[in-house]
């Protein structure tokens, strides 16, 4: 904690005048405090995600990680010795829900929004940030038409996530080094599984491949093995699946069943509870794209981790949910902090969002100008590590990679999956 504390007041340069208030101290419980509590002072932050429902496995993580951040950076002042408050809206995981707790929060005054899950409730909800002008930083859904919606300079929608327009050449990239050439896909029918499996088509046609077999299902399908039987006649020797729930687990538990020995490879998902503790043995070997890995690799990492299980008393369920959305916290104060004079209002923040003017060095990663005018994406090809399924923990395919990207800055790629 001290050391964090110390990081922030070096980032801000602005110790004088950060003095703990009894105000600030109360802002961080996880539950929204009424609206008379908040102190008039208070910068209003935005959270919106899925904290009930099936995708409340990594929507909590991600509200946990902010509370944390919000704890720490109101515990040395908050903003100019204002306190930071939480303004925290469940969107159940449901597009509807999400749309309708983006109008409140705008409707709220919030100086900007941290948030979403699901890419296809974020979908939905994207034109409320953009024409309102509140930004909006996105820690968790990876959907690439998110950041890609609003394109160039005036877009108020940031992403602390790896889009799959990443993370699907990173897999690829990494089966084909190991001979695995003959792709089965398999990607719900969400809007998350459709932007998904065009990724992966994507990257397979830039290595000059393409998929033996498509599947496509429904969220709830619990049994498919008749497509992973097609699929196995078509000659594939990997499963690529795009889907966030138990669906992942579905298919691994069904090619146990069937005795189909291939690897399962995918998106960040594959390192989520429902895949894990709902295949068992069967998710043992599976590998995926991953950003942060609980593992205390450095002291960044080991405070984090500490931090988190002090405070909520209990293992991160998904780890990178937490990482992502504590990193993008910060971020967004560190942006806050370039704001002197005090007017919050949205095109500020966005315009300080594009020119953080220091490094932060994150427990996902460092970070220099995370944001740009052009690119809102904070998460480069080069920031991500492949993370591997070992007795029911994720832990890094490869041991180099432990510290490798700690020390990676965010990079433009020189050419990138269309």
């Amino acid at each position: 904690m001290r050391q964090l504390q110390s990081r922030l007041f070096a980032a801000v340069g602005l110790i004088a005048l950060f003095a703990a208030s009894p105000a600030g101290a109360q802002t961080a419980a996880p539950a929204q405090p009424a609206a008379a509590a908040v102190p008039a002072n208070a910068v209003k932050l935005g959270v919106i995600g899925p904290f009930s429902g099936p995708s409340s496995d990594f929507g909590n993580p991600m509200l946990h990680g902010i509370q944390l951040a919000v704890e720490e950076i109101n515990a040395v002042g908050g903003y100019l010795g204002r306190p930071l408050v939480l303004v925290v809206k469940d969107d159940q995981g449901n597009p509807d829900v999400g749309l309708k707790g983006s109008q409140e929060l705008a409707a709220a005054g919030v100086v900007a929004t941290i948030g979403f899950c699901n890419t296809g409730v974020a979908m939905k909800a994207l034109d409320v940030y953009q024409t309102g002008k509140v930004p909006l930083i996105v820690p968790c859904s990876t959907g690439t038409p998110l950041t890609s919606k609003f394109p160039g300079p005036e877009s108020y929608i940031f992403r602390t996530s790896a889009k799959d327009a990443i993370q699907a050449p990173f897999v690829v990239d990494d089966i084909v080094k190991r001979g695995w050439t003959n792709v089965a896909i398999f990607a719900d029918t969400t809007g998350y599984g459709e932007a998904g499996l065009k990724d992966v088509e994507a990257a397979l046609a830039a290595k000059n491949l393409k998929a033996v077999y498509v599947a496509r299902f429904p969220l709830g399908v619990k049994d498919v093995r008749e497509q992973l039987k097609a699929a196995r006649e078509a000659g594939a020797n990997v499963v690529f699946s795009y889907t966030v729930g138990p669906e992942n687990a579905a298919i691994a538990n069904g090619r146990r069943d069937l005795k189909w020995n291939v690897p399962q490879v995918g998106a960040w998902p594959l390192s989520f509870p429902f895949f894990i503790n709902g295949a068992k043995e069967a998710a043992d070997g599976a590998l995926m794209a991953q950003t942060f890995i609980a593992e205390p690799s450095n002291e960044r990492r080991s405070s984090f981790l500490s931090a988190y299980s002090r405070k909520f008393k209990q293992r991160i369920a998904v780890p990178m949910a937490a990482a992502q959305s504590y990193d993008a916290t910060y971020l967004l104060a560190y942006a806050l902090f370039g704001i002197r004079d005090g007017q919050l209002n949205g095109p500020a923040v966005k315009a300080a969002l594009e020119n953080i003017p220091r490094v932060y060095y994150g427990v996902v990663a460092t970070y220099e100008r995370p944001f740009t005018r052009e690119d809102k994406d904070a998460i480069t090809q080069n920031m991500l590590v492949m993370g591997k399924v070992r007795a029911g923990a994720v832990t890094f395919a490869y041991p180099e990679d432990a510290k490798r990207n700690l020390i990676v800055q965010r990079k433009k790629m020189v050419a990138s999956a269309p």
